[in-house]
């Protein structure tokens, strides 16, 4: 049964205060009583009457053990919150004239965070009157997205806002496991298994030299 908290999410039993309910519940048939019967009804079956949606016409309550409850809520919430994964965003600057040593070492920085499972935000900064080479530099985003294609993919294409045009890229899934063995076959197997040769019988000389009377050396 339930124990009272001082703070509790749901109201349990007596707690409920509409005049009736909607009860659920396992090999329970759902139809609409007065919250008193159903409160009977909840304790004549050993559990507790909880209220799981407030606000519905009547309110929808629920006949299960009010501790059982919490931890399924519980389990929930903890299988939800495993499943979302945190992913970063690593931000990464250009200029509209990079040259090819800041632009290497850059794009070696942002293979390692990909590869981390960070999503990038590439973006060229113009100060000033750079803004006239907007072209350039988004030539250049479109050249660090080709060198990483093999490690994300663009989520977002090159966009202008104010002085800076920017590009996400979000790393690509990397396949789980190798590359799974596969089995011999019949003619490689037996390519690899030594075959023993049965040992060749010499054939009997033939006796060239003086026969003797009596005896046969043609059997």
């Amino acid at each position: 049964m339930a124990k009272r908290e001082e703070k509790q999410q749901y109201r349990v039993n007596e707690q409920i205060r509409v005049s009736e309910v909607r009860i659920v519940g396992d090999g329970v048939e759902s139809i609409v009583m007065s919250t008193y019967k159903a409160i009977q009804l909840a304790e004549s079956k050993g559990v507790d009457l909880v209220e799981i949606s407030p606000n519905a016409d009547p309110p929808v309550c629920r006949l299960i053990d009010y501790s059982k409850f919490l931890y399924q809520q519980k389990k929930k919430q903890k299988e939800m919150k495993a499943r979302q994964v945190k992913v970063d965003v690593k931000e990464i600057r250009f200029g509209p004239q990079t040259d090819d040593h800041d632009y290497n070492f850059k794009l070696k920085h942002a293979i390692g965070f990909l590869s981390d499972g960070d999503k990038v935000k590439a973006y060229v900064f113009f100060k000033g009157r750079s803004i006239l080479f907007k072209e350039q530099g988004e030539v250049l985003l479109l050249r660090f997205a080709a060198d990483l294609e093999e490690y994300g993919k663009v989520e977002s294409m090159p966009v202008l806002e104010g002085k800076r045009m920017t590009m996400f890229i979000a790393p690509k899934k990397q396949p789980q496991g190798g590359k799974k063995a596969t089995e011999p076959t019949a003619e490689e197997t037996a390519q690899k298994v030594p075959v023993k040769k049965a040992p060749q019988q010499k054939a009997p000389k033939e006796y060239t030299g003086p026969k003797v009377e009596g005896e046969d050396f043609d059997d």
